[in-house]
């Protein structure tokens, strides 16, 4: 029987985490999940940020989306302004609220950006799809989604003629499985089928969720949070999956144990203990580099990084 790789000495924490801390920004509740995108010379992070009740006159809900940018991708400056809004009044965008935990994907000269929001009043998360181009100016495009959705990923190319995403559902009896769905125009969206069920490993007991997929010459790698509730409470854990190329509901290939664990006191103890979290991941595979900036704990951004090839390796293996 052959051995199989331990996915959990495949990423290292960097050395500098955290990147960005709670504590560091007045006035901020929570500081958490972060979509990461290249732009030139610059490494942006869209990073989801609660600030204290009442703060620049908001009343029910302060979840907002700022632009942290570095030229290293290691020391960031945290932008003060929120970027992402529903750009629009009256009914429905009034009741659009509480925009986190932002999906970023390259399509030929945009960053699209999936946000799921809440609705004042009626089921939610949904995904609202937005674009920009240097990450200063924002573009609302319309809603892509009915409720509960959330965590919509878009894939970074057409396959088959189709856009497609990756979408985390959730019903009365299910918290949250894969599923796959596709679009002529990034719109309009049908095509639905399963991918992945919560549960084949116990760190995915309860639910799991996707990130936009990177494409390798072995298949779609898409990173993935599961969590699993013990005894000990909830925890939220990171792992991998891969994917057939042109035929994107199939999975090929996934870690049998978690890329990443809560286990560091910035990771295990925050606003939301015991958890780290991810919204995308950066690729390069001539390098061999995977980095992945993640939420812990809600308190901080963090990176782990390591070998692309060893990750899709694991897949493999662990399938």
């Amino acid at each position: 029987m052959a051995i199989q790789r331990d996915a959990t000495r495949i990423l290292n924490r960097h050395p500098a985490n955290p990147l960005i801390r709670q504590e560091d920004h007045p006035g901020i509740a929570q500081v958490f999940n972060p979509s990461p995108a290249r732009v030139g010379d610059e490494t942006i992070l869209l990073v989801s940020v609660v600030e204290h009740a009442g703060s620049r006159g908001h009343g029910r809900d302060v979840g907002q989306t700022r632009v942290a940018r570095s030229t290293d991708g290691i020391n960031f400056t945290l932008g003060t302004e929120d970027f992402i809004s529903p750009q629009a009044a009256g009914e429905p965008w009034d009741l659009y609220h509480h925009f986190i935990d932002n999906r970023v994907t390259p399509i030929d000269d945009w960053f699209y950006i999936v946000t799921p929001v809440m609705v004042a009043g009626f089921g939610s998360p949904i995904a609202m799809l937005g674009r920009t181009k240097d990450f200063t100016t924002y573009q609302r495009l319309d809603t892509i989604s009915l409720p509960a959705n959330r965590g919509a990923s878009l894939f970074p190319e057409m396959i088959n003629g189709r856009y497609h995403r990756l979408d985390r559902p959730t019903t009365p009896t299910r918290a949250g499985d894969i599923w796959l769905s596709s679009s002529p125009d990034l719109l309009h969206w049908g095509s639905t089928r399963p991918v992945l069920a919560a549960g084949s490993r116990y760190w995915t007991q309860d639910k799991i969720g996707s990130t936009p997929p990177i494409r390798t010459a072995a298949g779609w790698l898409v990173i993935i949070h599961g969590v699993f509730t013990p005894a000990g409470g909830t925890s939220y854990h990171l792992g991998a999956i891969l994917l057939d190329l042109d035929e994107p509901w199939r999975v090929i290939g996934r870690t049998n144990s978690p890329l990443l664990s809560p286990e560091t006191e910035y990771e295990r103890h925050g606003n939301c203990d015991n958890t780290v979290f991810a919204c995308g991941a950066l690729a390069d595979a001539d390098a061999d580099e995977l980095w992945i900036y993640y939420g812990a704990a809600d308190s901080a951004v963090c990176l782990a990084t390591g070998s692309l090839s060893e990750v899709v390796q694991a897949c493999l293996e662990g399938w």
